[in-house]
This record gives structure tokens, sequence and C-alpha cells, in this order.
């Protein structure tokens, strides 16, 4: 018994080493790290193989497909839940009829008890309800870069020309927003880290060629200085003034790493935030209507202000000129 379990222990460890290492591990790093020799290595590995573990071998080093490898966990009361929420939250932000999206959660729903598993139920059923589209094949390719560590061609229209360009990508990673899902990484045409957005993205094919992600490379920073996705180097303030009627909602939460919040003496309050791309927040600040007055920076309370007034035209009597608003 002692025996199996020392085996046990050996298979897990095995499977650990190899998930950690992309580029895989040879027989004589595995025998090493596990202080046992390699012949003992290969009949482990080939154990692992039989049990469907996807283990891949090539020029004497093994390693674990990552796309296909699956782990099993166990989960507290507490981390079901959250991993409920998370399913529930990625039902609203997929936009397409997607199969994994839609197995994956029933198969978790599978392993949670009720009421749990019913409301998985519910988000997959919310996901199948939706109409199909090219979309999911795009993102099953990057989804297989991005975890395999190979470079994707992809298709992208540009939203500004409409131009469709062949690009070569290294997915870095991929970030779920509200208003959609985004790729992050290196683009061979720029020769510069870039974020695409995944509807913007008319094909997708996986490469033979490999990529490995610079050690400085730090997407929590980079993300920190955009209001939800789009980062860069020069950071613009921005200064918000709201109305006392949704000064308790302003403050519930924190909408930016960067926020700081100074009463004003109606009620209201004022919201500063430090971000590259202020343009990212204009359906944001459009959502408060009349109680959010851009204060700073200029060029964004100007086009705020115009975007407002074309709004409010359209409600306009007919005879009345939008110059009167």
């Amino acid at each position: 018994m002692a025996r199996l379990a020392t085996r046990t222990a050996r298979l897990r460890e095995i499977e650990s080493l190899l998930l950690l290492a992309a580029d895989g591990l040879t027989a004589i790093e595995l025998a090493e790290s596990l202080e046992v020799d390699r012949r003992t290595v290969y009949r482990d590995v080939d154990f692992l193989c039989e049990q469907g573990v996807p283990v891949w071998q090539e020029n004497g080093r093994f390693g674990i497909n990552r796309s296909r490898y699956l782990a099993n966990v166990r989960l507290s009361f507490q981390e079901a839940i959250a991993l409920v929420l998370a399913g529930l939250l990625l039902s609203r932000t997929v936009d397409d009829r997607n199969p994994h999206v839609t197995a994956a959660l029933r198969k978790l729903a599978s392993t949670l008890p009720r009421p749990l598993s019913e409301h998985l139920e519910r988000a997959a059923d919310r996901v199948q309800q939706r109409e199909e589209s090219a979309q999911v094949a795009v993102l099953e390719a990057i989804a297989e870069g991005w975890g395999t560590g190979q470079q994707v061609k992809i298709g992208y229209r540009s939203p500004r020309s409409g131009v469709l360009r062949q690009r070569i990508i290294s997915p870095y990673a991929l970030e779920p927003t509200p208003s959609g899902i985004y790729i992050i990484g290196h683009d061979s045409w720029s020769d510069d880290i870039r974020t695409f957005k995944l509807d913007r993205l008319e094909s997708a094919v996986v490469l033979k060629k490999r990529f490995t992600i610079p050690e400085d490379f730090d997407l929590e920073a980079r993300l920190a200085s955009g209001w939800r996705i789009m980062a860069g180097d020069e950071v613009n303030e921005v200064s918000l003034r709201f109305a006392a009627e949704v000064n308790t909602q302003v403050r519930e939460r924190q909408w930016h790493p960067s926020q700081t919040l100074e009463s004003t003496p109606d009620g209201g309050c004022i919201l500063c935030v430090r971000v590259a791309e202020p343009l990212e927040m204009k359906p944001w600040i459009r959502s408060w209507g009349a109680q959010v007055e851009v204060l700073a920076p200029g060029w964004l309370r100007a086009e705020i202000a115009a975007e407002m007034r074309q709004a409010a035209a359209q409600y306009l009597p007919q005879g009345i000129a939008a110059s009167t608003i």
C-alpha cells in the first residue's frame, strides 16, 4: 500500500511538473526532480498516457497539451459559489451560442448540489439560446494559441478604416469585459503589443511557430492604465461631477484603481480617475444622462456635450430647431 501511495504521489508530481513547463522536460530532468531512474519516468509517463493525460513527446522532451488538459479540483462550498457566480457572469458576457461554454457549465453543474446546479443549468440554457456565429471558431483558435504558446494568424478588420488585414499575433492574454472579449499580445505587423477585440476578427488559424511571453510583460500593470482594456503611455485625468440623486450609486463601488471621490456642497460628488484612453469612458459617462457633468479634460467635455445635444434634438417637436437646446 505504501508503494502504491508513493507512486500515486509521484504521478501527480509528474503531471504538475509537466503542466508548469511550457517547453516540456526531458526524462533526465524529471528523474532528477523525482529522485528516480529514467526507466521509472518512462513507465510513469506511459501510465499517464493510458489514463488519458494528454502528454506530448518531441525531441526527447515530454510536456502536456494544455488545451486538452483538465485537472480534478475539490471545492469548498464558498469556492463553488464563486464558480457559480462566474458562470452566470460568463453567460452574460458571451454573445454567441458557444457549445464549449454550454458544455462546461453543464458539466460543472453536474458536480454541484442543488440549488447551485440549477443556476448553472440556467446559465447554460441562456448561452444555448443565442444565435450561432463564426466567432466561436475564431475564439477556439485564439484560445488554443494562448494555451499552447503558439502564434495565430488572424484576419482583423479595422473599425476606423474598414480594411481587412492579415496579421500574426502571439496571444499573451484573453480579457473579458462588459463590451466583449479582448486579446492582448504581440502583433507582428506593428512589432508591438496590441489589443484586439474578438468581434473584429474574421478569421484565426493556429500556426506551428511558438512564442514566449517576455518576463517583463505585466498584464495587470498594463490594464491599470486603462478604463476597461485600452492601455497607453499617456495618462489623462478625467473629472466628473455627479448630482446628489446618484451620489449613493457612484459611491457603491470602485470604478477604477486610481479613483478619488470628493463631496460637493449640493450633496453630490466629484469623481476623478487617471486613464490612458478617456474615449473608452464615453458610453459609461453617457449612461448617467443628465446626472453627470464632465469637468475635464476640455475636449472630452465638448464631445459629450455635442453628443447630448444631438441626442436631445431627436426628441424635439417638429419645427423646433436643435440650436435652441
